[in-house]
């Protein structure tokens, strides 16, 4: 791909690569240990709001510091889960796009809208 096709996302995944490469942790980063380590990012993102309620988050938003650190939790379970793609071989763009495919099959619109039940309950 050259650079006048390449995306934010590329130059992104790019960018997580060069900063992986220049400390050697690819060694560390077999596809086993990028899930195990997404999962603990997402229960560190899990943290951020754990025993807040909606206005008790809200306020936490408008808290540049909060706010920082709920950005900084984010960012490391979206890194994770670019180099579990990386590694797996597959576009993570595309893969969240042919979910939302699948998923409008399970959730359409005449039975869904409004709902929050599980497609198998609709």
């Amino acid at each position: 791909m050259n650079d006048s096709t390449s995306t934010p996302l590329d130059a992104l995944i790019k960018q997580v690569l060069a900063f992986r490469e220049a400390r050697d942790w690819q060694q560390f980063h077999t596809l086993r240990n990028l899930i195990v380590s997404t999962s603990i990012e997402a229960g560190e993102l899990l943290e951020t709001i754990q025993w807040k309620d909606d206005a008790q988050i809200a306020a936490m938003l408008a808290d540049p510091a909060a706010r920082a650190h709920l950005e900084q939790e984010c960012a490391d379970v979206f890194i994770y889960l670019l180099l579990t793609a990386h590694t797996a071989g597959f576009d993570l763009v595309k893969a969240a796009a042919d979910k939302v495919r699948v998923n409008e099959t399970r959730y359409p619109v005449e039975k869904a809208k409004g709902n929050a039940k599980k497609h198998s309950d609709l």
